[in-house]
């Protein structure tokens, strides 16, 4: 009986020492995340699996589970880069949200016809192709219809590689010009000091800093999207949805 005791309490210092081994992983260095929604297609498909740089910005309180430890702003802080996709907690609801970071602290943003403007100057776009995926019949998606030949309607949306001031490029979808959206055409935004303004990169089909979220203080910042390790168009035992070409690549 003594060795059976001796072997458990073994066991629970097995699975303690793992578990905190997890969570000092998790909380310092890498969170792992799932993508759940399309804001941020095509950079990021719904089903991709995460690795968050818990280190790239520093830590605050959300950067540990539950937002657990208080700790007040940030520790060992470093400021984002405008372009990075960064996983934050919504200054309301406390949600995990992943977008891009387009507006610093004293930036004025504003999109016009799905143009974006950062401190009045425009942010290039050229033609990068066309978008294509099946249409969600419970999704309220802002995209010209475009009927396949075995009869399947699929959701058609142009592609644009976008240039950030400073260089930097990314891949953004746009709707149809018939179909813009009232996030297209907003009014001119001014960044508050300790705050940044985010947009997902499926522009017509996101809640972002343009509506719903608002200004999202430094704080909130809970890591960068670094990596997409696996990525899934089902269950993940079912292996012929293994999109296997974004196994192991880097988020851009």
């Amino acid at each position: 009986m003594a060795k059976k005791k001796e072997g458990l309490g073994e066991l629970l210092k097995t699975v303690v020492y793992a578990l905190l081994i997890a969570g000092a992983f998790r909380s310092f260095l890498f969170q792992p995340f799932w993508i759940p929604s399309g804001s941020m297609k095509s950079t990021l498909l719904i089903g991709d699996f995460l690795f968050v740089s818990k280190y790239a910005y520093g830590y605050s309180r959300h950067s540990f589970p539950f937002s657990a430890v208080p700790i007040p702003g940030r520790i060992l802080a470093r400021q984002p880069e405008r372009g990075d996709v960064i996983v934050f907690k919504h200054p309301r609801s406390g949600e995990d949200y992943v977008k891009r970071l387009i507006g610093l602290p004293g930036d004025r943003i504003q999109m016009r016809k799905g143009i974006l403007y950062i401190n009045g100057q425009a942010a290039p776009q050229r033609p990068d192709g066309v978008f294509i995926e099946p249409i969600d019949p419970g999704a309220n998606l802002a995209c010209k219809a475009y009927p396949r030949i075995d009869g399947e309607v699929m959701c058609l949306k142009e592609r644009f590689i976008e240039t950030l001031p400073g260089g930097r490029e990314h891949i953004v979808l746009n709707a149809d010009d018939n179909d813009k959206p009232f996030t297209d055409n907003t009014r001119e935004f001014v960044v508050p000091e300790g705050h940044y303004f985010f947009m997902g990169d499926n522009r017509d089909n996101s809640n972002d800093s343009r509506q719903g979220v608002g200004m999202v203080p430094f704080e909130n910042l809970v890591g960068r999207a670094d990596l997409i390790a696996l990525s899934f168009a089902g269950r993940f035992w079912e292996v012929w949805n293994w999109r296997a070409d974004r196994f192991f690549v880097a988020v851009r």
